[in-house]
This record gives structure tokens, C-alpha cells and sequence, in this order.
């Protein structure tokens, strides 16, 4: 089952002719990285880094997904914060890094702002997540039709899983060598 949390979004019938393909258990990815509500954007920015992904879950201590952060969330805020300073400014958030000592006192202020900005403040809340037994055909239907990156795999509400389009791909062939 597919399906949209906090949305009118309705779930792909299970056609005919997908019944026996794989399934999304058959290629989820179960060694997660998640993220608290609670974090910082410093904090996630260097964790998505480290971790060279794009984008994770964001889960409360019960495991429960309480939404998601992407790059594409995080790019946001800095380009809300650079559209407030204006163009007249020969720096913009992008210009330096945000934990370089810099010397402009209202770019230091606003990258601080930036950086402490939580996780929460920012994060999609309305996700698109499915469950292990879906079929992966629907579920790409979907991703590609919400231009959605990566899918959350819930069961009995539980984050347990994630799917995205790197996963599916990498599904296309049995034998990699």
C-alpha cells in the first residue's frame, strides 16, 4: 500500500498485471538514517554529508516518522535568507562557508540563524510513504508522478525501511558483474 501522511493523495490500485513482482521489501534500504525533529541544520547538513545521501527521514524516540529533510529543504532556507539581504550585497549565504570566521557582522548573524535553524522548522511533513508489500511498479508510478526522490517504508507506522530511485535502478538487474 501506498499511501500520503496528512494528505488527500489516493493510493495506486494494485493492478493485474504487477501481482508477483517484486516487491518493495525485496530492494528497501533498512540500514537508515534518520534524523530528530530536534536537530539543527548544521547538524543534519553534515550528517547528509557525511553520509552522502540527499535527504532522510526525520523520526520521534518512538521510531515513528514525523516527516522528512531534503537538500532541496535546506537550499530553501538559504536562499530565503539570501533574498532578505537583497541584491545590493556583494556576499551571499553561498559565497562562504557557514562555519568560517567571517567578518560581516549581519552574515555571521544570519548564517547562525541558519545553521541553529531546527530540523522541524523546515522539514516536508506531508510524505509520501508505503509499506514492504507493495509493488515497486506502483510505487515508482507514484515517485515519478510527485517527483519524489525517496519513499519511506512504514509498517504499522513504524519507519522500518526506505526506497529511492537509486534502489530501484539498482533493482533493474539481477547480476551486477
Amino acid at each position: 500500500m501506498i499511501s500520503v501522511k496528512n494528505s488527500n493523495y489516493i493510493s495506486p490500485p494494485n493492478h493485474p498485471a504487477s501481482m508477483g513482482q517484486n516487491k518493495v521489501r525485496d530492494i528497501m534500504t533498512t540500514d537508515l538514517v534518520t534524523l530528530s525533529p530536534n536537530n539543527t541544520i548544521r547538524d543534519a547538513t553534515i550528517r547528509l554529508a557525511v553520509e552522502n545521501i540527499s535527504g532522510a527521514p526525520v523520526v520521534d524516540e518512538n521510531y515513528r516518522m514525523v516527516g522528512i529533510l531534503s537538500g532541496n529543504d535546506i537550499l530553501e532556507l538559504i536562499m530565503k535568507y539570501d533574498r532578505k539581504m537583497g541584491d545590493d550585497l556583494n556576499d551571499h549565504m553561498l559565497s562562504f562557508y557557514m562555519d568560517a570566521a567571517v567578518e560581516d557582522p549581519e552574515l555571521k548573524k544570519v548564517a547562525e540563524e541558519i545553521s541553529n535553524t531546527k530540523v522541524s522548522d523546515i522539514m516536508t511533513r506531508t510524505v509520501l510513504s508505503t509499506t514492504p508489500d507493495a509493488n515497486i511498479i506502483d510505487l515508482l508510478r507514484s515517485m515519478i508522478n510527485m517527483d519524489i526522490s525517496r519513499v519511506p517504508v512504514l509498517e504499522k507506522g513504524v519507519l522500518i525501511g526506505i526506497v529511492s530511485r537509486a534502489d530501484i535502478i539498482f533493482s533493474i538487474y539481477k547480476k551486477k558483474i
